[in-house]
């Protein structure tokens, strides 16, 4: 397949390390992974990644500044596309990025770019899954163009938006933050926005960490009131994790939703907002 062979819709959300190795040659490969905790994502980087990926960090590539609008908002559309440039990520590029979290965080560069009609997916399994040589020198990439492109408005929802909702909000979040039984400290309040299901995303990977058969999606979906032609807004602590929900629900053909990028961190943080518990 070459670069300009594949559309978001022809090119699914994940794809495995045989399809990796068999369009290595058209493919630019982005290393995603990124802690909290003072964990270094870069520091993961330099001690070994797959050859020729480039490191993107959530916080400096994916995210504006934190604020009113939540941890990680979406960043301006001019500064995302300088930041795909630099790292040699073009309009006609085909990206396929992973982590060492199931792709939980490498969702979010995927989303952003299929949500901007991009070519991009993630590697299902993450760097566990790649069974080839790392390689510790950091890849240079040269500059590409990227066109600065608006959110589109179908893709996002903000925060009024999710009060007057008339479909399903879904929490990406584990059992104990969504229920309350945890506060996390970037929670400003223990709960979920009122009326949300609780999906976890991290219960639609198996043990190795990929994405559980697109029937097994349907049926945790299905329980939690999700049918195909759901109108979804998907949300986490800070707009990361919501972002593997929704290639989820593409990968079990349920429908692309919405992101709520601000998430708890901007919803539960107006004192006005009251948590459901």
């Amino acid at each position: 397949m070459s670069p300009t062979a594949a559309t978001p819709e022809t090119i699914p959300p994940f794809v495995d390390c045989a399809w990796l190795r068999e369009h290595r040659d058209d493919v630019l490969v982005a290393d995603v992974r990124w802690y909290g905790g003072g964990s270094s994502g870069r520091a993961a980087y330099d001690g070994g990644h797959i050859p020729g990926a480039v490191h993107v960090d959530v916080d400096v590539h994916l995210s504006g500044d934190a604020g009113s609008r939540g941890l990680n908002p979406l960043p301006d559309p001019e500064a995302f596309a300088h930041a795909m440039s630099a790292l040699g990520i073009g309009d006609d590029s085909t990206v396929v990025a992973y982590d060492d979290a199931g792709g939980v965080i490498a969702a979010r560069l995927v989303w952003m770019l299929r949500a901007l009609g991009k070519r991009a997916a993630l590697l299902d399994g993450g760097i566990s899954a790649w069974t080839g040589e790392l390689e510790t020198d950091p890849a240079q990439p040269a500059p590409a163009t990227f066109t600065a492109i608006p959110w589109p408005a179908e893709s996002t929802v903000e925060v009024d938006d999710v009060d007057r909702w008339s479909g399903v909000v879904v929490d990406a979040r584990n059992a104990d933050r969504f229920d309350g039984s945890l506060q996390a400290p970037i929670d400003p309040q223990a709960g979920h926005i009122p009326g949300a299901v609780n999906v976890p995303c991290r219960e639609n990977l198996d043990s190795a960490g990929r994405v559980r058969p697109a029937a097994e999606v349907r049926e945790a979906f299905a329980k939690a009131g999700i049918q195909n032609g759901a109108a979804v807004v998907s949300y986490c602590g800070s707009g990361i994790a919501a972002c593997h929900t929704l290639l989820t629900l593409e990968h079990a053909e349920l429908g692309r939703g919405r992101l709520y990028p601000g998430g708890w961190s901007e919803y539960a943080a107006d004192p006005q907002r009251v948590a459901e518990k």
